[in-house]
């Protein structure tokens, strides 16, 4: 998974962390440690945020114009710049990662919103889609009233039900004098 956050504190990008080494911050600025609350947010709100972000990098990539994804986000995500995006990224770009099906199907939350120490919003998920599924894990910090984008990770990743492969049957052989069952295929008469 390409996770900006991540990508970008091995940068050494100033603002912008992973969600471990914010835990360890946080543990380090208080004797107790601190556990990450349920955000208090509800479905609409939880689709809005993950569409937007999701879209928001889909257009990024399919563009190759990071300029509105930054803008988006939070004074930390905008520490990259375009050109700094369009690197992390890259590799979206090439497997021409399409993850428009995000506007139509309903994430399933493998991390359900919650407020961690530093005040940040962090939930995870896919949208079950086949052959491939968009998994996501998304952390929105609170700017002016709003959950503006910190850090975003998206991959594909096998789908979850599969339909098993066909194999060949062997034909079952009809009795003399009884007619093949209808089929929707077309079939040619044996010539005799």
């Amino acid at each position: 998974m390409v996770f900006v956050a991540l990508a970008l504190l091995a940068a050494g990008v100033p603002g912008v962390a992973t969600t471990t080494a914010l835990a360890q911050t946080a543990k380090s600025k208080a004797d107790k440690p601190q556990a990450a609350k349920p955000a208090d947010i509800d479905r609409n709100g939880v689709l809005i945020l993950t569409r937007g972000a999701i879209l928001a990098l889909d257009q990024a990539n399919k563009t190759g114009n990071y300029t509105v994804l930054r803008d988006l986000g939070s004074p930390g995500f905008q520490a990259n710049n375009a050109a700094r995006l369009s690197e992390i990224f890259a590799s979206h770009r090439q497997q021409e990662f399409d993850l428009g099906a995000v506007a139509v199907l309903e994430p399933q939350l493998t991390l359900m919103p919650q407020i961690e120490p530093n005040g940040m919003l962090h939930m995870a998920g896919y949208f079950p889609s086949l052959p491939l599924q968009v998994d996501f894990e998304l952390l929105f910090a609170p700017v002016e009233r709003q959950w503006r984008l910190f850090g975003i990770s998206v991959n594909l990743s096998r789908g979850g039900l599969q339909a098993p492969e066909a194999q060949d049957k062997p034909a079952a052989a009809s009795p003399a004098g009884t007619p093949d069952a209808p089929t929707a295929e077309v079939k040619a008469k044996p010539k005799t």
